[in-house]
């Protein structure tokens, strides 16, 4: 138990998503709840460890580098955050509330990864969503909006501190579409 082994352990690094969340651009806030459900994640990408792309038919994820949570809990987490920041809703509940919602936010990872080539990384996140009216009778009524979302941003660098920059990027973007699209909607 005392002796030492040549090898150092390896440490794992833990990444996230940072960045502001998108501004409202003056809409008018509406007097709807809204509740957003757990995404799902796509099989592919429904692991902590960071997953990339180096060629077609292959998917491979690095062993010491990993995201803070599961793709689908960095969604859903920041999709609320932002949602809820951006002031337009009476209030954004999580998927675990008991209060009633006049909506509700469904949806999935569809893609979340690295895409390696020779001469640049870039981050590629996929999210669909649904919007669905809590309280219509009618069930042709009851979708509002089924949308994909995609947005693809070059890494600065090659490395996962780049990929994680990237990726929150990606999020923000995407996540100003949803709300914009979300109002409208609504």
């Amino acid at each position: 138990g005392c002796m030492k082994t040549k090898h150092p352990e390896h440490q794992i690094e833990y990444y996230t998503l940072e960045y502001e969340p998108p501004p409202s651009h003056g809409l008018e806030p509406l007097p709807f709840v809204i509740k957003i459900e757990h995404f799902g994640v796509a099989p592919n990408y429904n692991t902590s460890r960071i997953v990339y792309r180096e060629g077609s038919f292959r998917r491979e994820a690095y062993v010491y580098k990993r995201w803070r949570s599961n793709p689908g809990d960095l969604v859903t987490y920041f999709l609320k955050r932002d949602i809820t920041g951006s002031g337009l809703f009476r209030a954004v509940l999580p998927n675990d509330s008991r209060f009633p919602a006049s909506y509700v936010i469904e949806g999935s990872v569809d893609e979340f990864f690295e895409w390696d080539s020779a001469s640049v990384w870039t981050a590629v996140l996929t999210l669909s969503i649904t919007l669905m009216a809590k309280n219509e009778p009618d069930i042709t009524k009851r979708i509002l909006l089924q949308k994909t979302y995609q947005a693809r941003e070059t890494c600065r660098a090659k490395n996962p501190d780049a990929l994680a920059e990237a990726m929150s990027r990606a999020m923000a973007q995407i996540s100003g579409e949803v709300i914009t699209d979300l109002h409208a909607k609504i």
